[in-house]
């Protein structure tokens, strides 16, 4: 059924007058008579009477009135939710993060801040590692990644750099190492000091960036780490510090997640074992990214980090 040809019933229906009705539709009387008379055909009934002085509706016109307000609001809802859509201010935003990156507090800042300025707009998210999020955002099943230090860059990808933090050692609560007392209630150790250690850290493919970095960091201060445990989730490699399997370097962040079965220190190095034990903090999205919710979501991301650098 023609959407044009019920605005005009309606009008007509309304102002039961097709001259009044005109008018109000800008446009000339003939035009919409014509109109009227063709609804009339394609219903294969009459919706007026004629009158010395307007119209009036016939049964059938009455049944017809109110479905079609209910079908032109309907299209105009319909209408304006694609418009909505189309210039980024609704729809859903599919995302995925790793725990790491989780818990860096830039990242529920973005969420809660993107979230204040697009109401309309829900996330769908998952938590996953940083080499299943990168194939995930390749194969168009994600929009966006949250991430530490990326494990590949494609040039279909791009990568944005919101941050950086420290490594933390993560230790047993029960461990007997030199650990100083830090000012900020967060002891200090020397990465030196844990050459004897059984490591724990994200695997390789996971997170080749700070694996490699760690490892590297280690070897400048004279000793190749022993690495007992490699695990998918740096969560996990709390758990198993607190079991007391071995010790780990973990962003900074993570201090939140400790428990009586961890404790965190700073890690004193040279300078450049230090300038390796930094965790980054990075949005990856695809590098032809047109859709506006992405975009609007991607240029949030660098006004927080913005914020959070001044």
């Amino acid at each position: 059924m023609d959407l044009h040809r019920l605005r005009y019933f309606v009008a007509v229906a309304e102002e039961r007058h097709i001259t009044r009705a005109a008018a109000r539709l800008g446009m000339a009387q003939p035009p919409l008579s014509q109109q009227i008379r063709a609804l009339e055909q394609d219903l294969d009934t009459r919706l007026f009477d004629r009158l010395p002085k307007g119209v009036a509706l016939t049964p059938a016109g009455e049944a017809l009135l109110e479905d079609a307000r209910a079908l032109l609001d309907a299209a105009d809802r319909a209408g304006r939710r694609a418009r909505r859509v189309a210039a980024g201010e609704e729809g859903e935003l599919a995302g995925g993060l790793t725990t790491s990156a989780a818990l860096h507090p830039l990242v529920p800042r973005l969420l809660r801040a993107f979230r204040d300025s697009h109401p309309a707009i829900s996330y769908d998210l998952h938590e996953s590692n940083a080499a299943e999020l990168t194939e995930a955002v390749l194969a168009g099943r994600l929009a966006f990644g949250l991430m530490r230090a990326p494990v590949a860059r494609p040039p279909t990808l791009a990568f944005v750099d919101l941050g950086t933090e420290m490594l933390l050692a993560a230790l047993p609560a029960d461990h007997r190492l030199p650990v100083r007392r830090g000012r900020d209630g967060v002891g200090r150790i020397a990465l030196a000091a844990l050459a004897d250690q059984d490591f724990i850290l994200v695997r390789r493919r996971a997170a080749p960036g700070l694996y490699a970095n760690i490892v590297e960091a280690c070897r400048l201060c004279g000793f190749e780490p022993r690495v007992t445990a490699e695990v998918g989730r740096m969560l996990t490699n709390l758990n198993l510090v607190a079991a007391g399997i071995g010790i780990s370097c973990v962003p900074e962040s993570m201090r939140q997640v400790g428990g009586q079965g961890v404790v965190y220190a700073h890690l004193d190095a040279p300078a450049a074992a230090r300038a390796l034990l930094r965790a980054p903090i990075t949005l990856m999205h695809r590098a032809d990214e047109a859709r506006p919710a992405v975009l609007a979501f991607i240029a949030e991301a660098r006004r927080q980090a913005t914020a959070s650098a001044s």
